[in-house]
């Protein structure tokens, strides 16, 4: 078991600037009580609030800063400068998962299982984008996290008028073919992958509110799907994540079709630790509580 004292002084980075600063904010929260629970000399820091040069003071950084700045790279170019160690994947992995996109033309390039999406622009034919993915049809921005964004195209001819909204966002605009068989997450801790969980929203969708703010959301760990299907999940989130050099922890999110067929969705960086989260989930079926959840994830930091 690691001694706490090798980790020294640790910042629990969360809040920030983006569009998920109060969901990072819990989810420092909750690390924070885990890390000084076991004795770790750990320090709530926002950036909002403390300027970024002042975690030169630290040893170690636990990164629980979603979003913007936090988890596409920025953080981790500034981290590396000040020759200071932090959890999860460094500069290029962050960057790229943050960028459904340019993620999504990797794993392409891999032969991975993608869900069908286009990239809408000023110019496209909205209405044969409708055609071909038929409706209900989502749309979302590229670089948003949290399904910030994420809109259900249901009716003939709302793309078209959704898309002005959605410009709002960073990067690029995906339209994506509706997936109906079941939606699932699969976290990744070291080498291993955890138990999948099955989300089954009341909703119409996994939506913003659905992720953070209801209690009606369904979650199944272990999931229904068969041993053969858990094992080709822990395959291709393996493969997926490896494709952009990642390291650490993280969480591969996955639909599937009615066939059974699996679909990546995308790769999340730096997940969601609060109690409605997923990595938590999945570890404590291994037997892993929280607490020392939080502690092995730092302790690949030494």
């Amino acid at each position: 078991m690691t001694d706490v004292k090798n980790f020294g002084k640790v910042a629990v980075v969360c809040g920030g600037f983006s569009s998920e600063r109060e969901v990072s904010l819990n989810s420092g929260k909750a690390v924070l009580e885990a890390l000084l629970s076991k004795g770790v000399d750990a320090h709530h820091f926002d950036p909002k609030e403390t300027d970024i040069s002042k975690l030169r003071e630290f040893d170690r950084v636990f990164n629980v800063l979603h979003g913007t700045f936090g988890e596409d790279g920025s953080l981790q170019g500034v981290l590396d400068g000040f020759g200071v160690p932090y959890t999860g994947c460094g500069v290029l992995a962050s960057a790229i998962a943050m960028d459904k996109f340019r993620n999504r033309l990797i794993w392409q390039g891999l032969n991975l299982p993608n869900v069908p999406y286009v990239v809408l622009h000023d110019d496209t034919d909205f209405d044969a984008v409708e055609r071909e993915f038929g409706l209900p049809l989502f749309a979302k921005p590229a670089a948003e996290g949290s399904s910030v964004g994420v809109m259900m195209i249901e009716n003939a001819g709302d793309l078209a008028k959704a898309y002005p909204t959605l410009k709002q966002y960073h990067g690029e605009i995906l339209a994506e073919k509706a997936i109906t068989g079941g939606e699932y997450a699969c976290a990744i801790l070291g080498d291993e992958a955890l138990p999948s969980i099955r989300i089954i929203p009341k909703g119409k969708f996994y939506d913003y509110e659905a992720k953070y703010l209801r209690d009606d959301t369904t979650y199944q760990c272990p999931s229904d799907l068969t041993a053969e299907q858990e094992q080709e999940m822990h395959a291709i989130a393996k493969r997926a994540f490896a494709a952009v050099d990642g390291k650490g922890w993280a969480r591969v999110d996955f639909l599937k079709d009615e066939n059974g067929k699996l679909y990546l969705l995308e790769l999340n960086t730096v997940p969601g630790m609060t109690d409605h989260s997923l990595v938590p989930m999945a570890a404590k079926v291994k037997g892993v509580e929280f607490a020392d959840l939080c502690l092995k994830i730092l302790a690949q930091t030494l």
